[in-house]
């Protein structure tokens, strides 16, 4: 079937190839991808986007509480169109909640909340990162197959997207923690020279001395080489204590 791009939608999916990495963490990403979703559905629906990092689910954007309460009553039970679809990588479509037999637990919570139909849509995000993209309507079988058709289109897009947003931050996290490393590492070695000279030892002697200081005043080891270094810095007595 030929996906019909226009107006609005069309606008949709540009939004969402203008979004910057980089410039906003991850959850942030994901309101907007959430939010611009709605846009491409040729009818009005909530949205929420799911992601299961090793077995545990979580609803990182949501549109509205009632997408958010729907989620998570699928978590409780560990079953539910959008968990089913991020694990499974098939797209779920519920026409009417209230003839639905799958998730009887799921259709009952979300009849009670006005929702009559619902689609899940997908999204292999990293290789242990899957999600899903969840359109919540309070219509019966508000998804068309061209909603469909676009849906699955956009995820693709929003797949991408998200992906490249989880491999920034997670980058960015890494090298922060490398830097932080080199730091710690940095200030140790300075410890280090600071207590052999004033105490004649070798370098695995100093090394021991730190951690003696360490244990002794209940200080992380970088935190006491990092005091040891201060007080030589300030022209003071070489104590970290």
């Amino acid at each position: 079937m030929t996906v019909h791009i226009h107006g609005e939608t069309n606008e949709a999916f540009a939004a969402l190839g203008r979004i910057v990495l980089g410039d906003q963490p991850l959850a942030a990403i994901l309101e907007q991808v959430v939010h611009i979703a709605t846009r491409v559905m040729p009818t009005p629906t909530d949205a929420s986007i799911t992601l299961i990092a090793g077995d545990e689910p979580s609803t990182v954007a949501f549109t509205s509480d009632m997408a958010l309460a729907l989620d998570e009553r699928q978590y409780e039970a560990e079953r539910g169109p959008c968990v089913d679809a991020a694990t499974s990588g098939h797209l779920i479509r519920i026409a009417d909640m209230r003839v639905e037999e799958r998730w009887p637990r799921f259709t009952k919570a979300a009849v009670e909340r006005g929702v009559l139909s619902s689609l899940s849509v997908p999204l292999p995000v990293q290789r242990h990162v899957t999600g899903a993209l969840n359109f919540y309507s309070t219509r019966v079988d508000a998804f068309s197959d061209e909603a469909v058709d676009l849906a699955e289109t956009f995820g693709a897009h929003a797949a991408v997207a998200t992906a490249n947003a989880h491999l920034y931050e997670t980058t960015a996290a890494l090298a922060g923690q490398m830097k932080d490393a080199m730091a710690t590492r940095a200030v140790i070695e300075q410890a280090k020279g600071i207590i052999m000279r004033e105490q004649g030892v070798d370098a695995d002697e100093a090394f021991d001395v730190l951690v003696r200081l360490s244990q002794q005043s209940h200080l992380k080891l970088r935190d006491i080489a990092q005091r040891l270094v201060d007080h030589v810095v300030s022209g003071k007595p070489g104590s970290a204590t």
